[in-house]
């Protein structure tokens, strides 16, 4: 029966990218088959196989690893109270969670120092390139965007923003928003099982290109397939320590006021719609987006459940989602599916700081991000759904 719901489900989110495709003649579906046939192969070796296994547990021993490393310093600066939320049965979410991010950024910006991250990104992309059919920028910018972030992706390739077409621009925007920075993947880890984040991670860099490819299609041109990475300003290693410290604490600050805000808000709202209609917000949104967590595998009696988690990360963020994914109880299969849906940055807020990054760089540009934003969400989210749906195939 899942095997029918799965078909069901990949039916309904090619179909809706299909209606939303500004070219429907230009798709090619040579390689969208061949991604979407690694997809199911890469969440098979993921979830079901002693290799899979091991290789998860060994990214969820290093993070762990940093997370342990990162509260000594926490320790320090906050003494004990690390450990006050934990006496009294809770944990501090901001020193917990978000402060270890810091320490994860200046590791990134140390890989990136030494020239050991742009190799692997720029070779990784190359050889995604020849998958999915698309230009070497596309395929650069989607590894680096689930390594440095979904704004700062876009300094590094500063050189070419300018004289891209809205086409092109898409498949960027779209490869960022699709993915997580590597910096908050710890975070995610302490909210949900590491196999889930990880195989997220994978499963949406083909998603990516695989529904791009639907909603965006075209061919890039060997005289367009020009990759040119802008270099890092010259610094010396504690001038760049430095700064990526700061940025991982300014990216833990943006978090923590994030939350604040949107489950306040959502706590005010849903008092409100309980008070009127005897329902809350959450519980609405939860039969609006039901049939799409049913399409996922979810089963029908927690679909509403599903739904109401999915639509919180969609109007708020992730990390709002996950805090009403830990106190949901539902089924193991289900909690998989949706932990899976949940890792990206689909969601509304997102649209804004992409076309904000964008316009630092080049404002016309930033513009033209900011009138297909929709869209942009639109494609992301299908991302999402096409890889709960391929990991609840092996759940």
């Amino acid at each position: 029966m899942k095997f029918l719901i799965a078909l069901l489900g990949l039916l309904v989110v090619f179909g809706l990218a299909y209606i939303a495709s500004n070219g429907k003649k230009k798709i090619r579906y040579r390689p969208l088959v061949v991604m979407i046939v690694l997809q199911v192969i890469l969440a098979y070796a993921l979830l079901n196989t002693g290799v899979g296994t091991f290789l998860i547990g060994g990214f969820a021993t290093v993070f762990k690893s940093l997370l342990d490393y990162a509260n000594e310093g926490i320790a320090f600066v906050f003494g004990g109270l690390t450990t006050v939320g934990a006496e009294s049965g809770g944990a501090p979410f901001f020193l917990n969670v978000l402060m270890p991010i810091v320490v994860i950024s200046a590791l990134i910006g140390i890989l990136q120092y030494i020239r050991i991250l742009p190799f692997v990104i720029k070779y990784i992309g190359l050889v995604l390139s020849k998958i999915n059919g698309m230009g070497k920028l596309e395929s650069y910018n989607a590894v680096a965007s689930a390594v440095l972030g979904q704004s700062e992706v876009f300094i590094s390739v500063k050189k070419q923003i300018g004289l891209l077409p809205k086409h092109r621009l898409y498949t960027l925007c779209a490869s960022a928003m699709s993915t997580v920075s590597m910096s908050i993947v710890g975070a995610y880890m302490t909210m949900i099982e590491p196999k889930y984040v990880v195989t997220a991670l994978v499963l949406n860099l083909f998603g990516g290109f695989i529904i791009a490819s639907i909603v965006n299609p075209y061919r890039v041109t060997e005289e367009e397939d020009i990759l040119e990475v802008q270099d890092e300003e010259k610094q010396s290693f504690f001038e760049m320590l430095g700064e990526y410290i700061l940025d991982g604490f300014k990216v833990a600050i943006i978090v923590a006021a994030m939350l604040i805000g949107f489950v306040a808000l959502i706590a005010l709202v849903n008092g409100v719609f309980s008070s009127v209609l005897g329902i809350s917000f959450q519980e609405l949104l939860g039969y609006v987006f039901a049939p799409f967590a049913f399409i996922m595998g979810v089963p029908w009696k927690e679909a509403i459940q599903a739904g109401s988690i999915m639509a919180t990360k969609m109007v708020s963020n992730e990390f709002v989602a996950m805090l009403n994914l830990k106190e949901t109880a539902m089924s193991a299969r289900t909690t998989g599916i949706v932990s899976v849906f949940l890792v990206s940055f689909a969601n509304f807020s997102s649209i804004g700081i992409i076309a904000g990054a964008v316009k630092g760089l080049h404002e016309k540009q930033g513009n033209v991000v900011a009138r297909f934003g929709l869209k942009l969400l639109y494609g992301a989210s299908l991302v999402s759904v096409l890889s709960a749906i391929i990991t609840g195939l092996f759940l």
